[in-house]
């Protein structure tokens, strides 16, 4: 870190210069800070959260949230198998995610794989109003709307309808049938997107306390590959050929948490490495807005006469 990139350093938060962007470095915060707050993981496919951002969910759980998981799509076009196969261990790989992140739900929206863009925009995003109002969500992990290069229609049209909904959820006139079924407004007024490709970065988030945490969640993704059976399978592979990898151990469960570990936390420790940290995951976060009025009349209010 050079001397004229620090900008301050507050309560679980350094900021960091980084061209014309300031970036925050979120760092883990004890005593539950979080308490009573809720989030959602949005996902299109059951591998995105675990390589692109549990570890900033396990985090925030840790820091007090509790937690929901919502998949857009069924998965059936990633995996070996018959198309019915393949959404069935989708579909228990992403369970299995929900109780290994310790999250309370998953609630799976069920859209085929790769045709999201072909679905009604307003019915996705009425659908997850309806979840934000219901679960009264605070905060929100998923894919970045405005991130660029993204071939996946699955992942921008999530996206674009996660963002949407964030605002509307908060409205007291979209869809008043919800209203009289028992839900209130609430917007969610707090995003961490992340991206594949390029994007805004203004936010990393110190994941080495929870790394354990989020090669867990990784291991659990069998059906679409990054978890499973990676190491094991690369360590018989050498020993046909009279390697060895000392990182792989002598054992499968070693074997395939170290090929995580080192072959799929890259990009984190990569992350890590640029702000100072062992792993890091980027975002680009969208907080609270300020409260203006409130702050001027903190400085500046006097006694009445």
């Amino acid at each position: 870190m050079h001397r004229r990139d620090f900008l301050a350093v507050l309560p679980g938060v350094t900021l960091l210069k980084a061209g014309d962007t300031d970036v925050t470095v979120e760092r883990f915060r004890s005593g539950k800070p979080h308490a009573g707050k809720v989030l959602a993981a949005i996902q299109p496919h059951a591998d995105d959260i675990p390589l692109f951002a549990a570890g900033t969910v396990a985090k925030l759980l840790e820091e007090g949230y509790s937690g929901y998981l919502i998949r857009t799509t069924n998965d059936d076009m990633a995996g070996r198998g018959s198309v019915g196969e393949t959404v069935l261990a989708n579909e228990r790989d992403n369970d299995r995610l929900v109780q290994v992140m310790g999250l309370k739900r998953g609630f799976d929206l069920n859209y085929l794989n790769h045709r999201m863009d072909g679905v009604s925009p307003v019915e996705i995003r009425i659908r997850l109003i309806f979840l934000f109002r219901l679960l009264r969500v605070d905060t929100v992990i998923s894919y970045d709307p405005w991130g660029h290069y993204e071939e996946n229609p699955d992942h921008y049209v999530t996206a674009q309808q996660v963002e949407a909904a964030c605002w509307m959820a908060g409205m007291d006139k979209d869809y008043p049938e919800q209203f009289a079924a028992g839900l209130k407004p609430k917007s969610v007024t707090e995003k961490y997107y992340f991206a594949r490709g390029p994007q805004l970065v203004n936010r990393v988030v110190d994941i080495t306390s929870v790394v354990e945490k989020k090669i867990d969640a990784i291991l659990v993704n069998v059906a679409q590959g990054p978890g499973g059976d990676n190491g094991k399978l690369l360590r018989q592979r050498l020993a046909r050929e009279g390697k060895r990898l000392p990182i792989l151990g002598d054992d499968d469960t070693t074997a395939n948490r170290e090929y995580a570990r080192q072959f799929l936390l890259a990009r984190d420790r990569e992350t890590g490495r640029k702000y100072g940290v062992q792993y890091a995951e980027p975002f680009h976060y969208i907080g609270p807005e300020a409260d203006e009025v409130g702050e001027y009349i903190k400085r500046n209010a006097v006694p009445a006469r």
